[in-house]
């Protein structure tokens, strides 16, 4: 199997404020939409983000109503210092400060309009080591 690219797939209920959030602070581009539906990519290394509308009929049955709950979608960057600055003068609120946890993780979260969590890491070295 050769992978070429990678995408998340998330439900949820406005479309266009999910898109228009990832576009605007965090690089994606639109490549394709329709009603309920939206594709973002971005020319690096970053996976692509499908946004589908709650209640879609080609979504399951089972799943058509659920909501991108319990969801953490992941960017590791290079300068996370520097991704907190940007995105505080963009007017971003940060739902969860920068921490640093023992393992050498680095991380703050953001929240989209539709509630979606957006974590932005970056990997250090650890602080016992």
């Amino acid at each position: 199997m050769q992978v070429t690219a990678s995408a998340v797939s998330l439900t949820v209920d406005d479309v266009a404020a999910s898109s228009t959030f990832l576009t605007d602070h965090f690089g994606f581009r639109e490549d394709m939409s329709a009603d309920g539906f939206a594709a973002l990519a971005r020319d690096d290394a970053a996976m692509n983000v499908v946004l589908l509308r709650r209640g879609l009929e080609m979504l399951p049955v089972d799943f058509r109503d659920q909501h991108a709950a319990g969801v953490i979608v992941v960017f590791v960057v290079a300068d996370l210092g520097q991704e907190e600055k940007r995105l505080r003068a963009e007017g971003v609120t940060i739902t969860m400060p920068l921490r640093e946890e023992p393992w050498g993780e680095r991380l703050l979260q953001v929240t989209d309009p539709n509630g979606v969590i957006i974590e932005l890491v970056e990997w250090v070295q650890p602080s016992g080591a």
